[in-house]
């Protein structure tokens, strides 16, 4: 079946970088635009980044941009999502999303 795994979330100090990844089965990923989303504490989920099925087009929320990277390895039927310079307001689970099924979320904290 569709799968989506996240994993890579963890308690970072402000400034520190993370990079999260997804891995993808049951569909043909390469086919696939992908995105990354979020999910504050008590806020609703929201965008944060996406990118085309052979990686060649991204494109960023504006909280993100400059500091996040998305990216993909078609090979490895996986999607990353490169954070630097994370902030406190950056705190929230993170969702892989494939237009159609969700993963189970990997969760960001950022806290000193």
């Amino acid at each position: 079946q569709v799968q989506l795994v996240e994993s890579g979330g963890g308690l970072v100090q402000p400034g520190v970088s993370l990079r999260l990844s997804c891995a993808a089965s049951g569909f043909t990923f390469s086919s696939c635009i992908m995105s990354w989303y979020r999910q504050p504490p008590g806020k609703a989920r929201v965008f944060v980044a996406v990118i085309s099925s052979s990686g060649g087009s991204t494109g960023y929320a504006d909280s993100v941009k400059g500091r996040f990277t998305i990216s993909r390895d078609n090979a490895k039927n996986t999607v990353y999502l490169q954070m630097d310079n994370l902030k406190p307001e950056d705190k929230a689970v993170y969702y892989c999303h494939n237009t159609v099924v969700w993963g189970q979320g990997t969760q960001v904290t950022v806290s000193s």
